[in-house]
């Protein structure tokens, strides 16, 4: 008798081979039989009629304080993901001399947008060394597996000080020297990677850049010499790559030798720029180099409504009244006071951030219950108000008021300049991408991408009208492929030995609910949340996390080290 066996499943193996009736054995955590005669069960589970998948792996989240406090890292466990990476963009928590975590907390806050009343209360900064902080994340337990890297900020500022938060200050030799010493500790103890921010999209809350974004060619050498001597992890790069970053990067991952994974995504100021990277990628690949693009299964949206930590009345003097009110007592305002209504829509304030509201207006859209991701442009708020000769202010007004004060808009800033979804499945396509940019956990109370996975397979794989992409190939995107990019290779496939992480999916059903702002996180912190319907099972290492879309409370994931 086996442990679990999965029975009579539409089995979706992970692999890109053609899906096929077959049923799976489970024991001791470990997959054991696929086939069709594999004998009974304790527990047995009859799959007829759904999908039976790996589960998935997120190479791209921020749970870097979240596994502090969350034991079930939310969302990305109910949406049939049984492992993730933190420790992306250059940003987390260690290593941290005593005392200096304040700095760590204003720099995540400003670049992931997690507040810093919630960080503070959530990370009690137990540790100094990174390989304490993987200790500190150890002792908690988890629904699911999860993996964690050096960050290059972290790293930076606890070698150098106050100067390493400059990013125009360049470390002496002996800085160098140290920072490298640390790398190859935390790598050979087990962070899955070292990443790096090189982008001017990032910055603390207080307006600096961060600490990583112009690091020279000796830093990001002496860096790249300790995976060297590590011979482990993946080096992980979000850059603006402007003059000169190709040329940089290929040295660095040259002389690291081990895997490189770059951000892939299209940006407004250069549409075109990401189809350079993409082919630069390739390059790399062509002359046997280990890199990967991660890219998005949508449009990178920002929603807006009455509740998020943005709407386009943020700047106006009476929203700042509305704003201290209980979210009931807000939306009451609004329905029973059309004078203020008035103000919020006709008095508002010359500033620069109302400014750019009315740019955004343009390109917003109202999501609805129907939660369209690849809005036609002549639905944006802008064009609906140009066409019926109103407000555009007003239509965003009435909208986010709309369903009880819940509806909200997106403005998509990023993989949805060309007003459709062809770009992204470019990038799903392309040879040598990897699902990520999830963003699990950061960007809490603005972007809610972490719902990628269920998106991506029930819009991608049934349904997008044109251009749908086949479940087999969906699926390897976000299990196998990921797992390989970070060297997972023990989950990620539905094969004899292979963990036991699994998915049983009502696949007809499958959906996202409406993102909705819940209230928490530690300090009574708000975040966007966004579920989904159709995960009939979830397993981590043969135990079932996930039943009917609810957590079972068992917490069987572990720390994963490289």
């Amino acid at each position: 008798m086996h442990a679990l066996v999965i029975r009579n499943g539409l089995l979706i193996d992970g692999t890109g081979a053609p899906r096929r009736m077959a049923s799976v054995a489970v024991d001791g955590g470990r997959i054991t039989a696929v086939g069709d005669d594999i004998g009974a069960g304790y527990r047995d589970i009859d799959a007829a009629g759904r999908l039976v998948t790996p589960g998935f792996v997120d190479i791209h989240t921020h749970y870097d304080g979240q596994a502090l406090w969350d034991a079930y890292l939310t969302p990305s466990s109910v949406h049939g993901v049984t492992s993730a990476v933190f420790g992306n963009c250059g940003v987390g928590f260690a290593p941290v001399r005593p005392g200096a975590g304040s700095y760590l907390i204003n720099l995540m806050e400003g670049v992931e947008d997690i507040p810093g009343t919630v960080l503070a209360e959530g990370v009690d900064f137990g540790w100094e060394s990174f390989e304490e902080y993987m200790a500190a994340l150890e002792r908690r337990s988890h629904a699911i597996d999860f993996a964690t890297q050096m960050p290059h900020s972290a790293l930076r500022f606890y070698v150098m000080g106050e100067r390493g938060a400059d990013h125009a200050e360049m470390p002496t030799v002996d800085e160098i020297e140290r920072m490298g010493v640390l790398l190859e500790r935390a790598l050979k103890a087990g962070a899955l990677g070292f990443t790096t921010s090189r982008t001017t999209k990032h910055k603390a809350r207080d307006g600096r850049l961060v600490p990583s974004l112009t690091a020279g060619d000796p830093e990001l050498h002496g860096l790249a010499m300790a995976m060297r001597r590590a011979g482990k992890g993946v080096f992980e790069v979000n850059s603006d790559f402007g003059p000169g970053e190709y040329a940089l990067l290929r040295a660095a991952a040259v002389t690291a030798g081990r895997p490189m994974s770059a951000l892939l995504l299209q940006v407004g100021g250069n549409r075109g720029l990401w189809r350079e990277t993409l082919a630069w990628v390739q390059s790399l690949r062509a002359e046997g180099l280990d890199a990967t693009a991660q890219v998005g299964a949508r449009g990178i949206g920002v929603l807006m409504g009455l509740e998020t930590s943005m709407n386009p009345f943020s700047d106006h003097p009476a929203w700042a009244a509305l704003e201290a009110l209980p979210p009931p007592e807000r939306l009451q305002r609004l329905r029973e006071d059309g004078a203020l209504r008035r103000r919020l829509i006709e008095g508002r304030p010359d500033t620069p951030r109302t400014q750019l509201m009315a740019e955004w207006l343009q390109r917003t859209f109202p999501l609805g219950p129907e939660l369209d991701y690849e809005p036609d442009l002549t639905s944006a708020i802008g064009a609906s108000a140009a066409a019926s000769g109103t407000s555009p202010w007003a239509q965003a007004l009435a909208h986010m008021m709309s369903s009880d004060g819940k509806a909200m808009l997106m403005y998509p800033i990023e993989n949805y300049w060309d007003g459709s979804l062809e770009t992204v499945r470019e990038m799903l396509t392309a040879e040598g991408t990897v699902l990520g940019l999830a963003d699990s956990g950061a960007h809490v109370g603005l972007i809610c991408d972490g719902s990628q996975p269920t998106f991506l397979l029930s819009y991608w794989g049934r349904d997008r009208a044109l251009g749908r992409i086949d479940l087999e190939t969906l699926v390897a995107k976000l299990t196998r492929d990921t797992a390989a990019a970070y060297g997972l290779n023990d989950r990620g496939r539905i094969a004899p030995g292979m963990k036991a992480d699994l998915n049983v999916i009502d696949f007809d059903a499958l959906a996202l609910l409406p993102p909705e702002v819940v209230y928490d996180l530690p300090a009574g912190g708000k975040r966007i949340l966004q579920k989904a319907r159709g995960y009939a099972h979830t397993f981590v290492s043969g135990i079932e996390i996930l039943r009917d879309d609810g957590h079972t409370g068992e917490l069987p994931g572990r720390l994963v080290r490289g």
